[in-house]
């Protein structure tokens, strides 16, 4: 197949924070590197999940082979029951992450359609022409791995999220002898995490952050509660180690936090001596001060345990004077006013709140400048692709690349659906494929769009306005006056003189009628009139609405 070229296509994640998914084609054969969601930004109205746009996939499907996971957190795996709706193939990941997206799949019906394999660091998967091995990081989850991927090129290597971690919680190092390995053999093609490719130095160790919760616990002489993700199962071992050394009971709440704690419990991932870990009834009896809650909500999710909590509302857990509240993660962007809506009611409460405003107790699980430098250093790669990461975030790693020594133009900044070739002479940008947001409403998957994302901003600021009206089949005259309501616009009572005077301006537009119009003329004369008439007046554009009776 001397000429084919390998075609790296990024369905999510470039240009964007989550939804990552990355395809890599070469001649008949295709695999998927994660397949990730987005939380809905502060601007999509009513939306759940923002999921990617499979479209590329269904037209090639005879060509998928498999999909690769490199870690268990949403933004990798949280599109997997969406995708199972369609597609049917193998999947590989860890043990934690297989656990982990049992939990999701079976929550969604679809865990039947998944054909799941368990894989370790250093087995190799044979996917088509594609041989896939995957090499152990350290990132804020356990079993988080990168991969190393065999063309018909040459290795392409794949971090997922990593970052370089000394004294890692679970004792798991990136594995850099292997990359290095990778490097010595010539490494073709490195994709590589770029979320905080803009900030300077080493990210620090989650060490910190341990040492940080213990001295929490030691000194708070009340309940401790400490909010953070549910798949953060390394955040929890380090509450119950140092629950342990306090001599506090920990109390998990939050359905997602309950269910992935006993799965990783029972998969040996968070060890817990026997009586730490207790239920409602113990929990209840034991003293605020020999008491750590661990609950979800360190983001403001309207229905997480925490935002019950902070709300007076959750079943077991009142907030009382003296509580100390921890949230130990950072606001994804577009949550931080549902996050700060939830401090503020805590501190209301008479909480003491501890956020990472204020306190360490957090710290990233991606790698800054320096790291990002050194697997340059230690793969060498000819091509240089930066991934996960907004737009800003990919310019300013490439331009770091280019800096240690990836050759002036093989560095490539890649939006959602942009196709990059790579043959044996060169590397080039080769058009696109569909990668647009595909909206999950409810339970409706892309059935929502801009159009519809527009609307719902225009009622959003300006209101509503229906107008309706009886008309005469025959003759296209009015039979009664026009009625109008308002939702959201103005004042009904302190405006009924605009109201009267709309309705007036609503039927000068049958004067003069002597035949039947069709409703669809009707309606649009109706609704530009109006809209120019209501936006002279108050210098608003509701959304105008007609309704047409015929009689």
């Amino acid at each position: 197949m001397a000429g084919t070229p390998l075609r790296v296509i990024p369905l999510g994640g470039l240009g964007e924070i989550g939804r990552n998914m990355m395809l890599l084609e070469y001649a008949d054969d295709i695999i998927v590197i994660d397949v990730g969601l987005m939380f809905p930004e502060e601007e999509m109205l009513g939306v759940d999940l923002v999921i990617p746009d499979f479209t590329y996939l269904r037209e090639n499907v005879h060509k998928l082979r498999a999909v690769f996971l490199t870690h268990g957190h949403e933004d990798h795996v949280g599109a997997l029951p969406y995708f199972f709706r369609e597609f049917a193939c193998s999947v590989y990941g860890t043990r934690l992450t297989d656990g982990l997206i049992r939990l999701k799949l079976g929550e969604h019906r679809q865990l039947q359609k998944a054909d799941l394999h368990v894989v370790k660091p250093g087995e190799v998967i044979d996917a088509g022409v594609f041989k896939v091995e995957f090499f152990s990081v350290a990132h804020s989850i356990p079993d988080a791995c990168g991969l190393i991927i065999r063309t018909p090129l040459g290795p392409v290597v794949h971090t997922g999220d990593f970052k370089l971690d000394h004294t890692p919680v679970m004792d798991q190092h990136t594995d850099l002898i292997r990359l290095a390995q990778i490097g010595a053999e010539g490494c073709l093609l490195l994709m590589a995490d770029s979320t905080y490719a803009e900030q300077e130095g080493y990210t620090p160790s989650e060490q910190l952050v341990g040492d940080a919760l213990r001295n929490i616990l030691v000194n708070a002489e009340h309940r401790v509660i400490i909010a953070t993700f549910a798949s953060l199962i390394s955040r929890v071992q380090q509450v119950v180690d140092a629950a342990v050394f306090t001599g506090r009971k920990v109390f998990v709440t939050g359905r997602s936090m309950i269910d992935n704690v006993a799965m990783a419990r029972q998969l040996g991932y968070l060890n817990a001596p026997e009586g730490v870990i207790v239920g409602v009834e113990e929990m209840r009896n034991t003293p605020h001060s020999k008491l750590v809650i661990v609950t979800t909500g360190s983001q403001g999710e309207p229905t997480s345990a925490l935002t019950r909590m902070a709300n007076a509302d959750h079943r077991h857990v009142s907030i009382v004077e003296g509580d100390t509240v921890v949230l130990s993660a950072t606001a994804i962007p577009g949550n931080e006013q549902a996050v700060y809506r939830n401090v503020d009611n805590l501190f209301r409460m008479g909480a003491d709140v501890l956020y990472n405003r204020v306190s360490n107790i957090h710290v990233r699980g991606h790698a800054s400048r320096e790291e990002l430098k050194i697997i340059q250093a230690v793969l060498q790669p000819e091509y240089f692709v930066p991934i996960h990461g907004e737009y800003r975030h990919l310019v300013v790693h490439s331009k770091l690349a280019e800096s240690v020594g990836v050759p002036k133009g093989n560095a490539f900044v890649l939006t959602d659906g942009d196709v990059l070739e790579i043959d044996e002479n060169e590397a080039r940008q080769a058009g696109r494929v569909p990668a647009s947001y595909v909206y999950v409403d409810g339970m409706g998957i892309g059935d929502v769009d801009q159009q519809i994302l527009r609307d719902r901003a225009h009622l959003s600021t300006d209101g509503v306005v229906v107008v309706m009206v009886s008309v005469d089949k025959r003759t296209g005259h009015l039979e009664r006056p026009p009625e109008i309501l308002t939702r959201g616009f103005v004042d009904v009572e302190m405006n009924e003189d605009l109201l009267e005077r709309s309705r007036r301006k609503v039927a000068d537009q049958f004067k003069g009628a002597d035949h039947y119009a069709e409703f669809g003329d009707i309606n649009t004369k109706i609704r530009d009139a109006l809209s120019k008439f209501l936006y002279d007046e108050t210098r608003r554009r509701p959304m105008v609405l007609t309704v047409t009776v015929e009689v």
